[in-house]
C-alpha cells in the first residue's frame, strides 16, 4: 500500500511530524521531488532535528528511506544529515538513492546565487540552494544522472560539455569566475565514492515491495500552492508538490497510492515571495510567530522568519481538492490557545465580487480575506488524547474548517512530538 504525505498550502506545514508518526508502522519511506530548499522539523526520542533532504523516515531501524529519481539530490548535505542525525546517537539508517535521481552540482547553488543578484528587487526570493537551476537542467537535458557518475568516458566527455555552455553564461552574463573541467570532475569522483554504496534501482525495489504487501510512504516537500503548475506561479518551486506527482518520483503506478494525508496548519504561514492573501502584520504577527510551530515560526532551511496568516480556507480547500485529498491531518492547534477570538479567511473580495474559489496569481495579488471571527479556547490543549476532551470552542474551530474546506480532518496535531497526535472520526470520511 502507497501513502503520501503532502502539503496543502505553502509548505511548513508539519508533514515531517506527520510522516514520522506515521513510519512507525511502514515499511519504506521515500522523498519522490524537491530538494535541499525546504527543511522538515521533526521532534522525537532522540531530540529535535531539521531534516532537508533525508526521508523523515530515518529515525525507526525499521524503515528503509529512499532517495527517489524526482529529488534535487545534493550529495555533500545528504552525507553531512547523515553524519549529523548519527553523531546525535540515531541508529544509522537504511539508505537507498535512486540510480535515475539526478545531482545538485556545485555551479547550481552558484547560478542560482548569481541571478537573485543580478535581479536584485526582482527576484523570486529563492533560498539559493539551486533548485531552479537543477531543474532548468534536468530538463534541459544536461543534468548529471547518479548512474553516469559510473561511466567514466560519458562523464570526462560531459564535464567538457557542460562547462562550455556555462562559461559562455558566467563570463557574458554574471561576470562571474569560470568553471575548470578538471576540478568539476575531480568532484564528480568524489560524489561517485560517497553515493555508491547506496546507489539502486528504486522502481524495482518498491515493485517488489509493494508484490510483498509492504506500506510506503511518499513525503512530498512545500504544498500545493508552491507547485510550479498549479500554485502562485511564477512564485513557486521548480518540482511538483502534488501527491500525484509522488508516482512519479518514486517509480510507482499511480493506481497504488490509496491514501492521501494532506497536512493545513491550524493558522498560515509561509517563507518566500508571493501572494498571501490572509496574511497579518506588526504584533499580530510577531505573537503568532513566536508561539508558533516548536520554537517558533522560522524557516528549518534558511532560519528566515516565517510570513504569517489567519487560516485561509479558500487556499486549503483549493490545495486539498489538487493533492486528491482522503485526510487532513490538521497541525499547531495548541499554539492558538492564547487567542480570545480566531478570525478565519472564508472568501476572497476581488474588484468587488466574494470568491471561494482559488484564482490566478494577477487576481490573487488583488484579493482582499473576507474573515469571520470564532471565540477562543483559551487554554492549553497539550496532552488531550482524545477528541471529545477538547474545549468546545476547539471542537468548533476544527469543525467549522472542515465544513469549510470539504475533506475530512481525521487527525489533529496539539504539539510537536510523534505522540502529540489526536484521531478523529470525521463524518466527511467515506
Amino acid at each position: 500500500m502507497v501513502k503520501a504525505v503532502v502539503g496543502a498550502n505553502w509548505g511548513d506545514e508539519g508533514k515531517g511530524k506527520i510522516t514520522d508518526m506515521l513510519a512507525e508502522k511502514a515499511d519504506i519511506v521515500v522523498r519522490f521531488q524537491g530538494g535541499a530548499n525546504a527543511g522538515h522539523t521533526i521532534v522525537n526520542k532522540y531530540g529535535k532535528f531539521a531534516l532537508h533532504t533525508l526521508p523523515s523516515g530515518v529515525f525507526y531501524e525499521h524503515i528503509t528511506s529512499v532517495i527517489g529519481n524526482g529529488v534535487a539530490l545534493n550529495i555533500p548535505i545528504l552525507f553531512g544529515e547523515i553524519k549529523s542525525i548519527v553523531d546525535r546517537g540515531v541508529p544509522a539508517p537504511k539508505i537507498m538513492i535512486s540510480d535515475r535521481a539526478q545531482i545538485v552540482m556545485p555551479y547550481h547553488i552558484l547560478f542560482d546565487q548569481y541571478e537573485e543578484e543580478r535581479l536584485a528587487g526582482k527576484s523570486f526570493g529563492s533560498t539559493k540552494s539551486g533548485i531552479a537551476p537543477f531543474y532548468s537542467d534536468k530538463y534541459a537535458k544536461i543534468g548529471f544522472q547518479v548512474s553516469e557518475l559510473f561511466d567514466d568516458e560519458l562523464l570526462k566527455e560531459k564535464v567538457e560539455r557542460i562547462c562550455n555552455i556555462k562559461n559562455v553564461t558566467l563570463e557574458h552574463l554574471y561576470y562571474k569566475p569560470l568553471i575548470k573541467p578538471e576540478e568539476l570532475l575531480d568532484t564528480l569522483h568524489e560524489y561517485r565514492e560517497m553515493v555508491a554504496p547506496y546507489v539502486g534501482d528504486v522502481s524495482t525495489f518498491l515493485n517488489d515491495a509493494l508484490k510483498n504487501n509492504k506500506t510506503i510512504l511518499l513525503e512530498g516537500q512545500l504544498g500545493t500552492l508552491k507547485d510550479p503548475d498549479h500554485g502562485i506561479y511564477p512564485m513557486v518551486t521548480s518540482s511538483s508538490t502534488l501527491a500525484a506527482y509522488g508516482a512519479i518520483g518514486a517509480g510507482v503506478p499511480p493506481y497504488e497510492i490509496k491514501q492521501i494525508i494532506t497536512v493545513c496548519k491550524a493558522y498560515s504561514s509561509a517563507v518566500g515571495a508571493g501572494a498571501f492573501v490572509s496574511e497579518i502584520f506588526g504584533d499580530e504577527a510577531d505573537e503568532l510567530r513566536r508561539r508558533g510551530g516548536d520554537g517558533g515560526e522560522y524557516g528549518a532551511t534558511t532560519g528566515r522568519p516565517r510570513r504569517m496568516g489567519w487560516f485561509d480556507c479558500v487556499a486549503s480547500k483549493y490545495g486539498c481538492r489538487l493533492q486528491g485529498t482522503t485526510d487532513v491531518a490538521f497541525t499547531v492547534l495548541d499554539v492558538l490557545g492564547y487567542l480570545d477570538e480566531i478570525p478565519v479567511c472564508v472568501g476572497y473580495d476581488i474588484d468587488g465580487e466574494v470568491t471561494t474559489d482559488f484564482p490566478v496569481t494577477y487576481k490573487l495579488e488583488k484579493a482582499k480575506p473576507v474573515l469571520k471571527t470564532l471565540p477562543g479556547w483559551k487554554c492549553d490543549i497539550r496532552g488531550i488524547k482524545n477528541y471529545d476532551d477538547l474545549p468546545k470552542e476547539c471542537k468548533d474551530y476544527v469543525e467549522f474548517i472542515e465544513e469549510q474546506i470539504g475533506y475530512p480532518i481525521t487527525m489533529v496535531s496539539n504539539g510537536p512530538g510523534r505522540e502529540d497526535i489526536i484521531y478523529r472520526q470525521s463524518k466527511l470520511s467515506k
